[in-house]
């Protein structure tokens, strides 16, 4: 399959759609309890900013008004800093920016 902007917008809606089905009624004390969740949460937030980042550079450029640097900069927090991640960020981050994304990713298609 070729890889094009449009591929990596769908990769993203898929995992922003699964992490908003999956956090639904979840409180953080909840995600804080459930390691399994925790994990499963923050890998779709690196693979929504891995995918984010093979977007061109032309299409981020057209798209100025979307975050990218918090979107990889959430990544590089999760990856490079993982026993130490502030679970309530992740907790925002799920709760109310990745509804944001999801606009986002709308808007863009």
């Amino acid at each position: 399959m070729y890889k094009n902007n449009e591929y990596y917008l769908e990769k993203m809606e898929e995992n922003v759609d699964f992490i908003l089905e999956h956090m639904k009624g979840v409180s953080k004390e909840q995600l804080e309890e459930d390691p399994v969740l925790q994990d499963s949460m923050m890998l779709r937030l690196v693979q929504i900013s891995e995918n984010a980042k093979d977007l061109t550079d032309e299409f981020r450029e057209q798209n100025a008004d979307i975050p990218w640097t918090d979107i990889y900069g959430l990544r590089n927090r999760i990856v490079h800093d993982y026993g130490h991640v502030d679970l309530e960020i992740v907790y925002d981050t799920l709760t109310k920016d990745i509804a944001e994304i999801k606009r986002f990713i709308g808007k863009m298609r």
